[in-house]
Formats: C-alpha cells, sequence, structure tokens
C-alpha cells in the first residue's frame, strides 16, 4: 500500500508556503468534510453564509440581515426550535461553544433535512461574545437509517411479544386438551415445531409471505412419502395467514398419522386449493383409504382451532366432516389473507424445494432403526437444548457418551470411542468447522443442528445430514441413521 502511494503520488515541485496556505487548506477540510460554514456577527445582527452551506440548508449564500438572531431560526422544524435555542444558549453562555441536531425546513424548497451544527463564539471587548462561527453538516441519511433500525427493533420487539403470546396460549390449550403430561408434551412440542415452519418459509422470503404449496410440502413432504399429495395455483399468504394455515395443516396431518388415513400404508390424504373469484382461496383437505372414520367424543384442540381460530385469522370460515370413508375439512379465506401484489410477484423469492425426509413427523417409530445402540457424542452450546436432547437419545435405546459445549472441549471429546456425533453448526459465534473437519479426516460420522435456513446447509460444504431446529429425538435419529448409511457406503 505504502509502495502504490509513492508511485502514485507526486510531490508538488514548488509546494507553497504552509503558513500562506492556511485557509486554503481549512477550505478544503471543511469540502471533504461536506461541510458548510457560517459568521454570526451579534453585534451587526447579519448572518454570512459560505456557498457550501448554502447548498446543505437552502439559505441564501453571502451576508443577509439575521434580524437579532430572531433570522438564524426561523426555518427551523416548529417542533424543534424550542430545543435548539436552549441547547445553544445554554453552551454558547456556559463555555463558548455548541453543538445541536435540528430539522430544518429548507427555505428554497421546502424540503425537511436533518442539521448537525458545531459553532463557538469569539468574545469582544468586555468579554460578550462579537462573533460566532461555526459549520453545518447535512446528517439527513444517518437519520434516516437511525430511524429505520428504531422501526425494526419495535417491528421485532412486536412480533416476539406476539410469537410468546402465541406459545403461551398454545400451552395452555394443549394443556387443557389432554389427559396426561406425556401427551402433553408430544402434542405442544409439535405444535412449536409447526411453529417453527412457518417461522422459516417467512424469513426465507424477508416476511414478505409465503406460498400455500410451500406450507403443504413442510407439513405434509416428510410424513409419509407416496402417500400425501397437494396441488394448486401459486398463491402467497400474508405472515399472518401463513402462521394460521400451518398450524391447520399440521393439526390435521397428527390426526391423519394418529387415528386416519396416514396411520396405515393403504390411506391417502390429498390437499388441494382455487383461487376465490372475489380473492382469497378454497383449500380441501380429503383423507381416503384409512380406517373407517366416527365423529369423536369430543372436541380436541384441533377441531377448535380449525373451527374458530383458522377460519377467523385468514377471514373465512373452516369445516370438519367425518365421513365413514374419511376426514374431509374445508377452508375458506378472503383477500386479506393474500400477500400485496408486488410482493407476491417479488423477483427474489426463493423457489420451492424439496422437503427434507428428515423433517418428519412429532410421532411415531424411529426411522431407519433409529438410534438404538449407537453411540453419541452431543456437541451444542444451550445446555438446556443438550439436555433434552441427551435425555430423548437415552430414552430411545442410544448412549450418550459425552457432551461438549464449545470447539477446543468438542475436540477433546471425539478422542473417545462413539459411532456417530451431532453437531450444533454455531458454537457461542464460533463455527464448528474445525470440529467437523476433524470427524471428516477421521471418517467418523456426524450431523448437523443449525437454525439457519436453507441458505446455510452445512459449514463448509460438508456431505453431512442436516436437521433444522427446533428438533425432536425422531429427527436426529432419522439424520443419524442417515449418516450411518453414508458412511457404510
Amino acid at each position: 500500500m505504502v509502495a502504490a502511494m509513492d508511485e502514485g503520488f507526486q510531490p508538488h515541485p514548488n509546494p507553497p508556503d504552509r503558513r500562506t496556505n492556511e485557509p486554503e487548506r481549512a477550505r478544503l477540510a471543511l469540502a471533504a468534510a461536506r461541510m458548510g460554514e457560517f459568521e454570526w456577527d451579534a453585534q451587526g445582527a447579519v448572518l454570512t453564509v459560505s456557498e457550501r452551506m448554502a447548498e446543505i440548508t437552502g439559505l441564501a449564500a453571502g451576508a443577509t440581515p439575521g434580524e437579532a438572531g430572531a433570522g438564524w431560526f426561523r426555518n427551523l422544524h416548529p417542533d424543534d426550535e424550542p430545543a435548539a435555542r436552549r441547547a445553544a444558549d445554554q453552551g454558547l453562555a456556559r463555555d463558548g461553544r455548541c453543538e445541536l441536531e435540528y430539522r430544518m425546513i429548507r427555505p428554497d424548497d421546502g424540503r425537511t433535512v436533518w442539521i448537525h451544527c458545531a459553532a463557538m463564539a469569539l468574545p469582544g471587548a468586555g468579554g460578550q461574545a462579537r462573533r460566532i462561527i461555526g459549520v453545518v453538516r447535512d446528517v439527513s441519511e444517518r437519520k434516516a437509517q437511525e430511524n429505520a433500525r428504531e422501526a425494526l427493533v419495535a417491528e421485532l420487539d412486536h412480533r416476539v411479544k406476539n410469537v410468546l403470546a402465541s406459545v403461551q396460549s398454545l400451552a395452555a390449550q394443549s394443556a387443557r386438551k389432554t389427559t396426561s403430561l406425556d401427551a402433553f408434551l408430544k402434542t405442544f412440542a409439535g405444535r412449536l415445531e409447526a411453529m417453527a415452519s412457518a417461522h422459516t418459509l417467512l424469513t426465507a422470503t424477508r416476511w414478505r409471505g409465503a406460498e400455500i404449496s410451500h406450507v403443504a410440502a413442510a407439513e405434509l413432504g416428510g410424513l409419509a412419502p407416496g402417500q400425501a399429495r397437494w396441488s394448486g395455483p401459486e398463491i402467497v399468504l400474508n405472515p399472518r395467514a401463513t402462521n394460521a394455515l400451518t398450524l391447520a395443516l399440521h393439526e390435521l396431518a397428527t390426526n391423519a398419522v394418529k387415528y386416519g388415513a396416514l396411520s396405515s400404508d393403504t390411506g391417502r390424504v390429498e390437499v388441494s386449493w382455487t383461487a376465490r373469484p372475489g380473492g382469497g382461496f378454497a383449500l380441501a383437505w380429503q383423507e381416503r383409504g384409512g380406517p373407517p372414520v366416527a365423529p369423536p367424543g369430543r372436541r380436541g384442540f384441533g377441531s377448535v382451532l380449525l373451527e374458530r381460530v383458522t377460519g377467523r385469522e385468514l377471514g373465512g370460515g373452516a369445516g370438519i366432516e367425518f365421513r365413514p370413508d374419511g376426514v374431509r375439512v374445508s377452508i375458506c379465506a378472503d383477500a386479506s389473507a393474500l400477500a400485496a401484489p408486488s410482493i407476491a410477484a417479488a423477483p427474489d423469492r426463493p423457489a420451492p424445494s424439496p422437503p427434507e425426509t428428515i423433517a418428519g413427523a412429532s410421532s411415531g417409530a424411529l426411522p431407519g432403526g433409529g438410534v438404538k445402540g449407537q453411540r453419541i457424542i452431543i456437541v451444542e452450546d444451550a445446555v438446556l437444548l443438550a439436555l433434552e436432547l441427551e435425555a430423548g437419545l437415552v430414552e430411545a435405546g442410544a448412549q450418550v457418551v459425552g457432551a461438549a459445549a464449545d470447539v477446543e472441549e468438542a475436540l477433546r471429546l471425539i478422542e473417545t470411542p462413539f459411532d456417530v456425533a451431532v453437531l450444533d453448526a454455531n458454537l457461542n459465534g464460533r463455527p464448528v468447522t474445525p470440529v467437523a473437519a476433524a470427524l471428516a479426516a477421521r471418517g467418523k460420522p456426524f450431523i448437523i443442528a443449525t437454525g439457519y435456513g436453507d441458505a446455510c446447509p452445512a459449514p463448509e460444504g460438508f456431505d453431512a445430514p442436516v436437521v433444522r431446529k427446533p428438533y425432536n429425538v425422531n429427527q436426529i435419529a432419522a439424520a443419524v441413521a442417515e449418516a450411518l448409511a453414508q458412511a457404510r457406503r
């Protein structure tokens, strides 16, 4: 860099005298900082504005009568003028300096700009301020960025509170409609996974919305491959409708796996939707080929959710028919459930991706032999999550030989005998890459657990199964089986 500067910079053959060039250097420095200068003659009540300040503020360049100070504040935003006056008076009276920011309405075009002003008083005879000189700078862009950040934080706060309120409601409703702690834990965990699935879909589009086909694929794609079909036109839901439909399809799918068409190999589920002429959509869920259906003896949370919540959230309605040949559900929504046309047509909306086979149902047998008899190490920095995963794996018949919470501890742990590892992709802000690389060099199979979206499949492109958080033991078991199968090939 120094060599490049030496080659590109040639000193002037006759450099000017530094003393005589001081004003020129000051002028160039102000121009480089995009600042304009001014001078206020307190005795003559004259405000002198430079050309640069005139460009920034819209005031007339040159000397202008200041009307004993009133002219200086005339163009300030009415909401900012009192505070600016106080700050200027107090600062100049205290130590002869002031620095303030305020909105100014430009007199030339009426635009409102944010100005940062720094000034100092030059006292004359008797200590009274005779002149005030200073500089101004347009900080409108910075203020706009600050406002955008504040709006983003406020929106994030709003969404987090809504999510927490929804989780609280799900927990309460699940507890009221279940008869045992085990049943509560299973149903509540499944509903949380459905909420996480909707959040993942929305995050992929920066919370613009999600297509119905993506919602159906997320909830049905990993349950019973080949037994579920979904079809319909491209319709993009807004975030609220996405959450509502995701929970509805989750409840229907869970019921189908436990009692309905997906509880047998011959059963089928078909989901179809059409656009309504006045806006919105109509969706039909049809089960066929499963056990004979009879109306339930009591109304569970799933029925309450469909009939009282889903329809209202979608601006329409929902109905359930317990036909002997299979459950049929109709859901309709009005135009308020759809994303705005400009959002639906966004060119950067991701294309549909096939569902991951490891993102299966939250109940049922562990696939591929599961984890029974396998010696597993866990690398996870969230202690509670690691404890819960360990408990679930032990219940499933695995042997957890150890757990690590950081890279160094994990590198020591993998020296012990084990069969497969479960790695969190990020450990206290550090990628798990060194651990994955060490395992790959030893030929040891591992899986990756990550809270990131599909854009981050695995660290450094390692060929390893990926599980998206939040996960359950079934998903880990399926991923472990896949990793072990890869290692044997």
